[in-house]
């Protein structure tokens, strides 16, 4: 079952102006950052800035839901028997199920942390990435 949030993205027009609000302004502690985006943290929250037009709906911004690993296949068989509509694929580190709510809400169940993304990103880093 879900057992907690996972992470935030939020969809961000300049990435260096996000990562300093972020950071400088509310406190949230740098984990890397790249041409692209950032990932930072704040207690036990998982926060990604992500380059892309902020449109309202039309953006990668999403919810994260944490689940473990033994439970996700499972619950994903279960979202999809109810008919979830998918909105994307996952091409990152970790089990990912993106999906709608029946409001159009953007929410991914996701097996991984971000440590597991960190580890996975030493490997691939994405283009410009610097880690902290």
């Amino acid at each position: 079952m879900l057992n907690g949030l996972n992470h935030i993205t939020i969809a961000v027009s300049d990435v260096t102006k996000s990562f300093d609000f972020y950071v400088n302004t509310l406190g949230f502690t740098p984990k890397a950052k790249w041409a692209r985006g950032a990932y930072l943290s704040l207690g036990e929250l998982w926060l990604c800035l992500s380059a892309d037009n902020v449109l309202s709906g039309g953006d990668y911004t999403h919810y994260a839901f944490s689940i473990p690993g033994n439970d996700f296949d499972e619950f994903a068989v279960r979202l999809r028997t109810a008919g979830v509509t998918e909105w994307k694929i996952n091409k990152s580190e970790g089990k990912s199920v993106y999906f709608l709510d029946p409001d159009g809400h953007k929410l991914e169940i996701h097996d991984g942390d971000l440590n597991s993304r960190l580890m996975a990103c030493r490997d691939q880093p994405y283009e410009g990435m610097t880690f902290f």
